[in-house]
């Protein structure tokens, strides 16, 4: 479909309203695909745009902290979905291919263990010379 960027789009309303009677609410955040279909879906405009990679992978960086906290806050598994999601897209758009973050792991837990066995460090004792 071809937009003429030189017309301003001027949206049609079905139903009677006042401008007081519409509310926006700013995020300015990064949303899953699929959000701004859903909100349409409820009648609702959501104003979006494709941010460049910079942005986008800051953004995916904050998304993964806030993602943390809601796992943090509530313990569901359903947080920890999302913390899946937001990795494997940062992986992707860090251009980091899932095999080698793999290996690194794999290496890692091959010389300095895993947390398996559930250690905790109380403290560490050394000569004082």
């Amino acid at each position: 479909m071809k937009v003429n960027r030189q017309t301003q789009y001027q949206p049609r309303y079905f139903y009677p309203f006042r401008e007081s009677d519409m509310k926006t609410v700013v995020y300015n955040k990064l949303v899953r695909d699929k959000i701004p279909e859903i909100i349409r879906s409820h009648g609702k405009t959501a104003n979006c745009a494709v941010m460049p990679e910079e942005e986008y992978v800051e953004a995916l960086e904050t998304k993964l902290s806030e993602e943390l906290e809601e796992y943090l806050a509530g313990k569901e598994p359903e947080e920890l979905a999302d913390l899946l999601e937001v990795f494997y897209a940062l992986l992707k758009a860090r251009g980091i291919p899932f095999e080698d973050l793999e290996r690194i792991r794999a290496e890692k837990a091959e010389k300095r263990g895993g947390f398996e066995k559930r250690i905790k460090l109380i403290s560490v004792e050394e000569s004082a010379e």
